[in-house]
């Protein structure tokens, strides 16, 4: 096994498209001068970032409103 020390482990992936998403995928590759494969990974990363922003920025403001709910509250009023 040492021969497999610095191996990438990689999984190949079949990707079903219809004709506007074979469309998009060429446009796109086309004008950033990348693979298609290179415009799906960047979108698949990109939503799984903001997705992680999203949760994190729900859980801050549940924390905050824990905190802080009662003086929103009495402000809103006023």
């Amino acid at each position: 096994m040492w021969y497999h020390i610095d191996t990438i482990a990689v999984m190949a992936m079949t990707l079903r498209t219809d004709d506007e998403l074979e469309k998009a995928l060429a446009a796109l590759a086309a004008a950033e001068g990348i693979s298609r494969q290179e415009v799906v990974r960047r979108a698949v990363l990109e939503r799984y970032e903001r997705n992680g922003h999203a949760a994190r920025v729900q859980e801050s403001s549940a924390r905050l409103i824990d905190k802080w709910g009662d003086v929103l509250h009495r402000l809103g009023t006023v």
